[in-house]
């Protein structure tokens, strides 16, 4: 974490104690998004090789999410990564460094030159290149060196090139391919469905949020709700949701908050105190000195005030230039403003509070023409004119003011005798004003309606004005419009534009007028608080906007931490849900157990001893690791089958890896060299061949028999 500023405040826990509250919610626990492991440098496992011989198969899980392989003999996969392939050109040894799968996200300009060996969305090879350091990557990790310019070893592949991924039906360890049904639903179009959904959710998300992250985010808190309109109308309600709801933090950069104890917070105030008295101690100062001054400047002018009037015309003008005075009238009004600031001075030092009554302003140069004023006597009388009219207005806006004090005293008499005298017609009134703004908010919400009365009432106006007088020519010189010379003619602009009843100064007006009402009501009913109010009731503890982004705590916007905060709540059971409900995301499929349904009503129907492939239905695959899966499947299917059906579902020990699994225990078999492809197979048929085998020969789903023995699946249902 950077720091970038520091700023004190004092603790949570001590402002709300002061404030004789407590924190109602705990802080929320916080999940990290996960990133793509890189484990460094790795030795090369080589004892694998040597323990293997010529018959000894690699297989590999050619997954469009994740590449296994290992050998024949082992109980699980040697190498699990992702088909990722990053070139990197090292420029100090001037050659070009392949990393592949999650050696390439080692660092910021790896992870910027990322490429995927298959298509979008699919398990089909698209980038060959990057298919082929893939395979060399996964052979030397295996500990094969290549010095015979060969493997050595027979390769068993699963998700074979252009494989669509289909859900296989077996019966009697044979496929039934005419009931073949897929849903276009995994895990790769689960991680961008939830990844729209969150850039839609925050859009000016300041992190960075990778299909990786949500690939996790998934893994880790998404599950298959039991009854999902239930659960999903319900999901954002405050009791429970601070459990529902799942915060991700991502990492940012913080103003570091220092928190003083009550001790620290008391010996502050207390030097704010003591600095406000020394403060106080040097106005106090400072205002005694310029009253001294102010007091020997009035002395002084008084004294030559005195001395003018022994003194002729000559000698008074040079002493008045002296002081830069014009005459006596300005050395006279100079006295006196300074002997009215020395007083107010003196008894504000003395805490008298003095309302001197407002000097009578004269202004006489107005009555006097002006030829008879010289220069200055005429920009004196502009002067005293302008003062003249900013008295008048100043008068006129306290007589307005008086005036509206006392109509507001006799409006609120009127109101309390109305009241008491006519409880019910006080009520009808306020009844009235309410349903106003009630209307007034159904208009404004019909606007968007092309139906509604509001609109209706607009194009009315449209077509009354577009039809006025439409046959009727103007002449030059005949222009007789006289639109805009009446006030109300541009009310015309807002009904067509707005609605004949939005004006902001109406808005204003019906604001004031309910919190006025609110006043009276918090005034005269006891049964309504401040909880009824509009402002409590508009409270984000009430919004279900905030709960959706932000949970079931307040959000700050200046906190760097919350800002890069997600919050998971219904998207936890949406993603998943997609399984059961592709429509949901946009898909025009059926669901898993309508799928199943139809392969039992339809694709069965010559199948002998139909009812008893109900009774193993193996559930295998990523999906199948949801929460909640096999009991929600159970539970539908249950429903859209006939009563005599016996169900028995049952899910696989490991699903991520059956197919690895299986392959390994299928590359055992005698089977392999008689549906193994060689590599004079190749190169004498080329690479559109695909070698099937006779009758006679025993099938590679025969050759499951003994996996399947060993896992129970029998005659089986496989998703």
């Amino acid at each position: 974490m950077t720091i970038n500023s520091i700023r004190y405040t004092e603790s949570e826990q001590s402002s709300n104690r002061r404030a004789g509250r407590i924190s109602p919610k705990p802080p929320p626990e916080l999940w990290s998004p996960i990133d793509p492991p890189f484990r460094g440098v790795q030795a090369l496992p080589s004892e694998g090789y040597k323990h293997s011989s010529g018959e000894t198969a690699i297989i590999i899980d050619n997954g469009a999410s994740l590449i296994r392989a290992g050998w024949s003999f082992d109980k699980a996969p040697r190498l699990s990564f992702t088909p990722t392939v990053a070139r990197y050109r090292d420029r100090k040894f001037n050659r070009t460094v392949s990393y592949v799968g999650y050696d390439a996200y080692a660092d910021a300009t790896t992870r910027g030159q990322i490429r995927n060996a298959f298509e979008p969305g699919s398990s089909i090879v698209s980038n060959w290149d990057v298919m082929e350091n893939i395979l060399d990557s996964t052979f030397v990790r295996l500990g094969i060196n290549g010095e015979d310019r060969g493997i050595g070893r027979p390769i068993v592949m699963t998700e074979p090139v252009a494989n669509l991924g289909y859900t296989r039906k077996i019966i009697k360890s044979k496929p039934v391919t005419s009931s073949i049904t897929r849903l276009n639903w995994g895990g790769e179009q689960g991680t961008e469905y939830l990844l729209k959904l969150l850039r839609l959710k925050y859009p000016n998300f300041p992190g960075k949020i990778t299909d990786y992250q949500v690939e996790e985010m998934i893994r880790q808190h998404c599950y298959i709700s039991k009854h999902y309109d239930e659960d999903l109308r319900n999901f954002l309600d405050w009791s429970g949701l601070g459990e529902r709801d799942r915060v991700i933090q991502y990492p940012f950069n913080e103003q570091v908050v220092v928190e003083k104890s009550e001790e620290e917070l008391a010996k502050i105030a207390e030097r704010k105190r003591e600095s406000g008295r020394r403060l106080q101690e040097q106005a106090a100062k400072m205002r005694l000195e310029k009253l001294i001054r102010k007091e020997q400047t009035l002395d002084y002018y008084k004294n030559l005030q005195q001395k003018l009037s022994n003194q002729t015309k000559k000698e008074i003008k040079r002493l008045l230039d002296e002081d830069e005075f014009k005459d006596e009238a300005q050395l006279d009004k100079t006295i006196k403003e300074l002997e009215k600031s020395v007083r107010k001075a003196r008894n504000k030092d003395v805490g008298i509070t003095e309302n001197p009554a407002e000097e009578e302003a004269t202004f006489p140069l107005l009555e006097i023409p002006d030829e008879n004023l010289d220069e200055a006597g005429l920009k004196e009388k502009r002067h005293q004119r302008l003062m003249k009219s900013s008295v008048e207005a100043r008068a006129r806006a306290k007589a307005e003011k008086e005036q509206e004090k006392a109509r507001l005293i006799e409006e609120e008499r009127l109101d309390n005798e109305r009241r008491e005298n006519d409880l019910e017609g006080w009520l009808e009134e306020r009844r009235t004003f309410i349903s106003k703004i009630k209307d007034r908010e159904r208009f404004k919400a019909d606007l968007g309606n092309r139906k509604s009365l509001a609109s209706q009432m607009r194009m009315k106006t449209l077509a009354s004005l577009a039809s006025d007088q439409p046959g009727r020519k103007r002449r030059r010189g005949g222009d007789d419009d006289d639109f805009g010379a009446n006030d109300d003619d541009w009310g015309v602009y807002r009904t067509v534009a707005i609605g004949e009843q939005s004006d902001d100064e109406e808005e204003e007006d019906l604001a004031a007028g309910l919190k006025a009402v609110e006043a009276q009501l918090l005034k005269h009913d006891p049964g309504f608080d401040e909880s009824n109010t509009l402002e409590a009731q508009s409270d984000w503890s009430k919004s279900l906007v905030h709960a959706f982004l932000r949970g079931p705590r307040p959000f700050d916007s200046q906190s760097q931490q919350e800002l890069h905060q997600l919050h998971l709540n219904v998207e936890r059971i949406r993603v998943p849900e997609v399984i059961f409900q592709p429509s949901i995301a946009g898909l025009d499929q059926a669901g898993i157990v309508d799928i199943v349904a139809d392969i039992f009503n339809h694709g069965l129907t010559k199948v002998p001893n139909q009812i008893d492939m109900l009774r193993d239905i193996f559930l295998t695959g990523g999906n199948t690791l949801f929460r909640g899966f096999e009991e929600r499947f159970r539970k539908e299917l249950r429903a859209v089958l006939p009563l005599e059906a016996s169900i028995e579902v049952r899910r696989a020990r490991d699903p991520l890896l059956d197919a690895w699994k299986g392959a390994a225990q299928w590359s055992k078999e005698p089977a392999l060299n008689q549906f193994a492809l060689t590599r004079e197979d190749y190169h004498e048929k080329g690479l559109d061949y695909l070698k099937v085998s006779s009758s006679k020969n025993r099938s590679p789903w025969q050759g499951l028999s003994e996996y399947e023995q060993e896992h129970n699946l029998g005659n089986s249902l496989g998703l």
